[in-house]
């Protein structure tokens, strides 16, 4: 065969395969153009979480993931928390759920339960707030031992024979356990991470101590 004729239907099939490509691309773009735009949609799993902190029907969800022996969650709570309650929680715009990742060691574990039977003589937030003021040392010192978080509660003008039957009984436990396991599945790995959700599912997460600019700033952007 004639070299040119290679040559000129070499050519061709190249063309015409360039021409399939292009037409079965322009025609996925108008498709996809046709298409509605899917929005990210949260999958995590508050059930077992903290009793929301503010509005039930506010459009922001932010979601701590926290320790209770964790310095820079003592942090956060203590520099940027109150003007995030001031100006977002309390107008109604977001709602706080905090979700227990206690890894730092064994005190964790049973101040994150303490924390539920608090819940039960419906004290959760004062419980935690104790936690977190009263917050002294490094982990598993001794601050937050039974005989203290005892105290928390009898400071609190808790039911004490309540109080330690729900300690002793282990009763929160299996709900503590899957708050970790929660955070683990949502790639929570430090203390504080927080993950902010919008009314449309849409979240956005970061991790450590951050000033009260970023979580304005997030907010902002998906109210």
């Amino acid at each position: 065969m004639n070299r040119n004729i290679i040559v000129a239907a070499a050519f061709f099939g190249i063309v015409i395969i360039v021409i399939a490509g292009f037409s079965s691309y322009y025609f996925s773009l108008l498709e996809a153009q046709n298409m509605p735009m899917i929005k990210p949609t949260s999958m995590i799993n508050l059930e077992n979480g903290s009793p929301a902190l503010g509005s039930e029907s506010a459009p922001i969800t932010i979601v701590e993931f926290g320790d209770y022996q964790c310095e820079s969650c003592y942090y956060w709570f203590h520099n940027t928390r109150s003007t995030l309650i001031d100006n977002y929680i309390e107008t109604g715009k977001a709602k706080l759920v905090f979700v227990d990742l206690p890894f730092l060691g064994r005190d964790s574990i049973t101040a994150a339960q303490a924390s539920y039977c608090a819940e039960d003589q419906g004290k959760y937030w004062e419980y935690h707030t104790m936690l977190y003021t009263f917050q002294d040392g490094a982990p598993d010192s001794g601050w937050a031992n039974q005989d203290r978080l005892n105290s928390f509660a009898f400071t609190l003008e808790m039911n004490m024979d309540e109080f330690n039957d729900c300690m002793d009984s282990s009763k929160y436990k299996i709900r503590v356990k899957a708050n970790y396991n929660e955070a683990v599945k949502n790639g929570v790995q430090s203390t504080p991470t927080f993950i902010i959700i919008s009314s449309d599912g849409t979240t956005k997460k970061f991790a450590g101590a951050q000033p009260y600019s970023v979580f304005a700033a997030t907010i902002e952007s998906m109210l």
